[in-house]
């Protein structure tokens, strides 16, 4: 049966069905994300709005290719088009996405399936792109997603970095995070998703569930997929796997670089430096007599120089050298 479609904001459906149909189209280009991303901020309720046109349009082109194949439809082109008598249901869904379109101007074909669309971020810098189901993503520094949607599921590829994923609901067409140490797969959830090595993948849980599966390679460790809930946390690496309850300010600390900070609990300071060196995109190396001590504390994501201060406040037998390429070399004082 075909899930029913509820609009529950009736002054919003024009402006809804309106950015449904444009991303539908087409790729958004940086000013209309801008544009996209305000107008979902004004309400709340306005990304779930989007979503169910998404999900409207998905249920009626089928129906509406078919009928415009044998020709019992005529799509508009510059305007519309006189209607014909006899009006069947398909004929009716078929005119409500043209007048959609019409009212926008100009009907948005839909990209084939399999184009892929890429996300990024440079070193140091964080960014928040909406996609076309409503979702949000927020990239930290040195990030890279690759998007390929389908009829069937929303997927996305992190190939490098970390991401903090807002799903919208759509349980017809799950969400999948692909990554080189495995995948996270949801309907709509919040969480957190950070790989920075082929064998290291950690995911946390904000809000919902989530299903992560090991990737081939490491597929012995794990064969069938682990269920995470709010308030948990997956970690794999090298060494094997481990899932850990957070509290709230555990949680709070792992997504702290959303607002430019990042935050470490007894981290030992070689994967301490890793992180760091990965944001800003520049080498910096520990020897191995420290590279095990433990750092807390945080620090904004602001300036390295200003890092490299913070490490020597927090740990004073610890000297940071720096280099010509503009890393740094930490040792021992």
């Amino acid at each position: 049966m075909k899930p029913s479609h509820q609009f529950p904001d009736p002054a919003g459906d024009g402006e809804a069905a309106l950015w449904a149909a444009r991303i539908e189209g087409s790729s958004l280009s940086a000013s209309e994300r801008g544009e996209l991303d305000a107008w979902l901020d004004g309400d709340p309720a306005r990304r779930e709005l989007l979503s169910h046109y998404r999900q409207f349009s998905e249920d009626i082109d089928p129906l509406l290719s078919e009928l415009v194949a044998t020709g019992a439809v005529s799509m508009p082109r510059a305007g519309p088009k006189p209607g014909r008598r006899g009006w069947s249901p398909g004929w009716v869904i078929a005119s409500a996405l043209a007048a959609v379109a019409f009212v926008a101007g100009t009907l948005w074909i839909r990209s084939p399936n399999g184009q892929v669309e890429t996300l990024a971020t440079s070193s140091a810098e964080r960014r928040s792109f909406t996609l076309a189901d409503g979702s949000r993503v927020d990239l930290n520094g040195n990030t890279r997603v690759l998007i390929e949607n389908t009829r069937a599921e929303r997927r996305l590829r992190l190939e490098d970095g970390e991401a903090f994923f807002v799903v919208s609901k759509d349980k017809s067409r799950p969400f999948i995070v692909d990554t080189p140490a495995g995948s996270v797969r949801v309907t709509g959830t919040i969480f957190n998703v950070r790989t920075e090595a082929a064998s290291e993948l950690e995911v946390t849980v904000v809000e919902g569930e989530v299903q992560v599966r090991p990737s081939p390679a490491n597929a012995a460790q794990a064969a069938d997929p682990v269920r995470l809930e709010a308030g948990e946390r997956l970690s794999e690496e090298t060494a094997g796997e481990s899932v850990a309850a957070l509290s709230k300010d555990d949680i709070d600390d792992v997504v702290a670089w959303r607002h430019g900070k990042m935050v470490f609990d007894g981290v030992p300071l070689g994967e301490a430096l890793a992180r760091v060196a990965h944001y800003y995109g520049k080498t910096i190396t520990v020897t191995p007599d420290v590279a095990t001590v433990g750092l807390s504390g945080f620090t904004k994501l602001d300036n390295l120089d200003d890092f490299f201060v913070f490490l020597e406040d927090q740990m004073h037998d610890i000297h940071v050298t720096r280099t010509p390429d503009g890393g740094a070399q930490v040792s021992h004082r």
